[in-house]
């Protein structure tokens, strides 16, 4: 098997451990239909080890099934909203790989209180101590935070789903290497999280046959009621870390999609 390292001197703590086993983990659940995940080779302080995978374009086809895929990885599910991957006790990341920041692990039991205080407060605090937001976006987020509830409609409901977490296109490859056309995921921020969240990166940047993917995915698993009115909710989180990141006119959208949900 052909093998492609992902390194960098002096990664934090954890960072490429946490992304083996959470590639791992997404891995188990291909034996429930879930889709393909770039098998891991190893890893160290300073790298990972992943097998070579030689990129092709999507068709439709593949699209759909993906969808079903991603649903069946969803379905296996996670002790937590929050859990880290399978194996892996340390601190998580999400970002990228010159500015991972860490992304809080626990056991919440319901999803308004995951995302309100296991991700967007702590990512808006980050972003105020690095001076790219401030004082008057942690108050604006925590509005939303406060209605969380209401804004989860019916998906307040749902349980943990074992997500990638960091799901825009460009950590879903396309190939052909197995003699069909699929997906493969690669670089994941992998935990217990909702469904939707995963759906929403995929809507975030675009990505190719997206009305396939979610059709798909319906089909193994429909969504609850109002779903189309959660994907602005559900990307808050990876834009206010684009705040954090790079700034710019990232905060501006941040701030109008917060007074967008309020």
């Amino acid at each position: 098997m052909n093998k492609y390292r992902k390194s960098r001197a002096y990664a934090p703590e954890g960072f490429f451990e946490c992304e083996g086993r959470g590639l791992q983990w997404l891995g188990q659940a291909q034996q429930l239909g879930g889709p393909r995940v770039v098998e891991v080779l190893g890893w160290s302080r300073d790298w990972l080890d992943i097998e070579r995978v030689d990129a092709s374009s999507p068709t439709p086809k593949a699209a759909y099934d993906f969808g079903v895929a991603l649903a069946h990885m969803h379905d296996a599910g996670a002790p937590y909203f929050g859990s880290a991957p399978e194996g892996y006790a340390g601190t998580c990341y999400f970002g990228p790989l010159q500015d991972p920041v860490p992304m809080s692990t626990g056991q919440w039991s319901d999803p308004a209180s995951y995302y309100g205080q296991g991700r967007l407060l702590p990512m808006v605090k980050l972003g105020i101590k690095r001076g790219t937001l401030n004082q008057n976006d942690l108050e604006l987020t925590q509005r939303v935070v406060d209605k969380l509830p209401e804004l989860l409609g019916r998906a307040a409901d749902d349980k943990p789903s074992r997500i990638h977490g960091d799901l825009w296109s460009g950590n879903v490859m396309w190939t052909s290497d197995r003699g069909r056309n699929e997906a493969v995921l690669i670089d994941p921020a992998a935990h217990g999280g909702h469904r939707e969240e995963d759906l929403a990166m995929l809507h975030l940047f675009g990505i190719s046959y997206l009305s396939e993917i979610l059709d798909g995915y319906q089909s193994a698993h429909p969504l609850k009621s109002g779903y189309q009115d959660r994907v602005t909710l559900w990307q808050l989180y990876p834009i206010a870390g684009h705040c954090v990141f790079f700034g710019g006119g990232y905060v501006s959208e941040y701030r109008s999609m917060c007074r967008s949900l309020l």
